[in-house]
């Protein structure tokens, strides 16, 4: 099943990404960038210059698999960020969020009971 769910850990790279890099150019930045496996589970997403393109790279079992949106029209709204982080961790609601539109710099969750 290819789904994404709010089990993963989702890392946003914060530089622009030249979108013609595919699985393993994204694998060399994960590893080179952000001296980290691109295996360990976690979905890492990149932005084109533009905030038009985006592209989620995650391994499953047996390989990697490549998201990939592109917008007709409007952007995604990333939030500023000091030029020195190279990247974000963001949860399932706020790649959502960013998905549809919504900026998701600044934003709080409420603390809410969880049970166990």
């Amino acid at each position: 099943m290819l789904t994404l769910h709010s089990n993963c850990k989702f890392e946003l790279y914060l530089p622009a990404t030249d979108m013609r890099k595919s699985f393993d150019s994204l694998c060399g930045i994960v590893q080179n960038e952000l001296s980290s496996s691109p295996t360990n589970g976690s979905v890492y997403i990149f932005v084109n210059r533009l905030h038009n393109k985006m592209k989620l790279l995650q391994w499953r079992t047996g390989g990697f698999v490549l998201y990939y949106k592109r917008l007709e029209k409007g952007t995604f709204e990333l939030a500023l960020y000091d030029s020195s982080v190279k990247s974000i961790l963001l949860d399932y609601p706020q790649l959502v969020l960013l998905f549809d539109g919504i900026t998701i710099g600044n934003l709080s969750q409420q603390k809410r009971y969880k049970s166990d």
